[in-house]
Parts: structure tokens; C-alpha cells; sequence
């Protein structure tokens, strides 16, 4: 139950990584600002979420479960909520998908989709009108780079987040009329054990359906590279997590887009810089083909010189 002058903030996907760290972060505000209600499918991966929030847990912060995946889900999560009021709705749950285009399914695609798209349409289209009845509220998105400047071999996922950016770039307009807030928060390469199990993962895996040529670039080019800027530019969880107090406090002056990665933004400015596409793609390719050993020396000393400092930096939304 929250107190009165606090903000009710629900957070999706909070088993873990980012949703985790947010829903923590913002529960042990020093002002007691919000009151958390930390989402997650299956309450029996709660441990994690309820060790780090300590004793705010059953105070600022509460357990709800929460499928984005399904219609019933949703609806249930926010009837549960009293005179179902949520002041700020953190869409966070998300899913990847690496890998050889050639070699995934239709049904893996529309799985990642069913995740990242239209769960995050699912919970604004049930929190969106008691927002716009009330002409307040803040729907934040955890979104990605990946949602401005597409990355080889993450095609779909790249894809699911383009049209996130898409879509709340068309409703941000319409949500103005209502005092209602809209805000991305775009992360680059960010250390979380799913990311790590996923790149062991797809070390294993076969890929039926693309040719050797392509298998070979994915395993012995493309990944190594990734593990380089994951290792490199990667932030934590917890550098994410210190974005989300700022953004809700600055309310309607938010700012849309929020990067949270200094060390990224030349990357996603080629895209800016050339309106034909053609600096950003042939970038990328000699990035990835020519430059390969090269950025693995420069990616090692880049990380040697900076010893973390810059990648626990975050862009200020002010």
C-alpha cells in the first residue's frame, strides 16, 4: 500500500538484471518518493529481487505477477492495483535473439516480438486511459541502441526495438495533450548474466539452414567482437538503474530519449551524420571484416586506459 504523496511505480520483468536493480533502486529512494510494485511471470524467481531490497521490501515495495505475454495477465496485474493507479508504468521485460537469420524460425521471431512489441503495447493500452482520464502519468520504455542503429546478426531484435521507438514516438505526440509523459531509455552493451548465458549459448549451437561462410563470420568474427565491446563499454545493471530516479522526477521535461552509454553515442551518430545509410552500414562492415584484430588491440587498450571510469558514466538527463 503506498503512502499518500508517493508515486505508484510498476516495473516490468524484475527477476533479474535491470527491472531487478530499478525496482530496488527507486524502493530505497532516501525521500520515499515511490512506492515499487516489481513484476515478474513466475514469483519463485522473486529470491534475488526480495535479498537485495533488504527491508524495503512489504514497505516500498511490493511483489505482483505479471505475463505481459497475455492479455488476462495484464488485465489482472493492474485490477489488482488500488482504483487501479499506476503513476508511472517502467516497461522493462524483454527478451533477445542472436544469430544467423537463416537459421531462425518464424515462431522464435514472433516469440521475441510477442515480448519486446506488443508486451509493451499490451501494458500501455491498460494503464494509457486511467492516465489520460487523469491527465498525469509517465510511461517510461526500456529500449535499446539497438532501436536506433541496427547491429549485424541481431537482426530481429534490432527489428522489435525499431518499431518500439516507433510506436512511442507516434504516441509521445498524442500523450502530450494529456500531460502524460512519454520517455525511452536507450542502453548500449550492458554485463548481465543473461547476456553472458546467452553468448555461451550460441557458442554451442548449430544453425541449420546457413551456409558455412555465414556460421563461420557469426562464430569466429561477430562474437569474439561482441565479447570485446561487452567487455569494453559494457555498464551494469546498476548504471541503467541510476537513469530511471532522474527521468520520472523531471515528469513532463523529461527528455524522450535517454542514452545511457557515453562511449556509444559516436556509434549511433553515423546514422545521423549521413542520410543515405551508406556511412553507418559500410562503417559497420569495416568495423566488423576489416578491422576485426585491430578492434580487439584498441578494445583491450581502450579498456586498460579508461579502468572503468567512463563506462560507469551515464548521459544526464538534465
Amino acid at each position: 500500500m503506498s503512502n499518500p504523496g508517493q508515486k505508484v511505480v510498476l516495473i516490468t520483468g524484475c527477476s533479474s538484471g535491470i527491472g531487478l536493480r530499478m525496482a530496488v533502486m527507486l524502493a530505497k529512494d532516501e525521500k520515499q518518493r515511490y512506492h515499487v510494485i516489481a513484476t515478474m511471470r513466475d514469483l519463485k524467481r522473486k529470491d534475488k529481487l526480495v535479498e537485495a531490497a533488504g527491508d524495503a521490501y512489504g514497505k516500498s515495495l511490493s511483489l505482483a505477477v505479471l505475463d505481459v505475454c497475455t492479455d488476462e495477465s495484464v488485465k489482472q496485474c493492474i485490477n489488482g492495483i488500488k482504483d487501479r493507479h499506476v503513476d508511472v508504468l517502467i516497461n522493462n521485460a524483454g527478451i533477445g535473439l542472436v544469430g544467423p537469420v537463416e537459421s531462425i524460425s518464424i515462431a522464435e521471431m514472433k516469440s521475441v516480438f510477442e515480448t519486446n512489441f506488443f508486451g509493451v503495447i499490451r501494458m500501455i493500452k491498460e494503464v494509457m486511459p486511467d492516465m489520460k482520464k487523469r491527465r498525469g502519468g509517465h510511461i517510461v520504455v526500456v529500449s535499446s541502441v539497438m532501436g536506433l542503429q541496427g547491429v549485424v546478426f541481431n537482426d530481429v531484435y534490432a527489428a522489435s526495438k525499431f518499431a518500439m521507438e516507433g510506436f512511442c514516438e507516434c504516441l509521445a505526440v498524442q500523450l502530450l495533450k494529456f500531460n502524460v509523459t512519454m520517455s525511452m531509455i536507450e542502453p548500449g552493451p550492458v554485463h548481465t548474466e543473461f547476456e553472458s548465458k546467452m553468448i555461451q549459448d550460441v557458442r554451442q549451437k548449430e544453425f541449420p539452414g546457413a551456409d558455412a561462410d555465414t556460421v563461420n563470420y557469426f562464430k569466429n568474427v561477430y562474437l569474439p567482437s561482441s565479447v570485446d565491446i561487452f567487455e569494453t563499454l559494457g555498464q551494469t545493471p546498476d548504471d541503467i538503474a541510476r537513469v530511471s530516479p532522474p527521468v520520472i522526477e523531471q515528469g513532463s521535461s523529461a527528455r524522450f530519449r535517454n542514452l545511457t552509454n557515453p562511449l556509444y553515442t559516436p556509434i549511433v551518430a553515423l546514422k545521423y551524420a549521413d542520410e543515405t545509410g551508406g556511412l553507418s552500414v559500410h562503417a559497420f562492415y569495416h568495423m566488423l571484416f576489416n578491422l576485426g584484430p585491430l578492434m580487439h588491440v584498441s578494445m583491450k587498450a581502450m579498456q586498460y586506459l579508461t579502468c572503468g571510469c567512463l563506462r560507469s558514466r551515464t548521459v544526464s538527463p538534465n
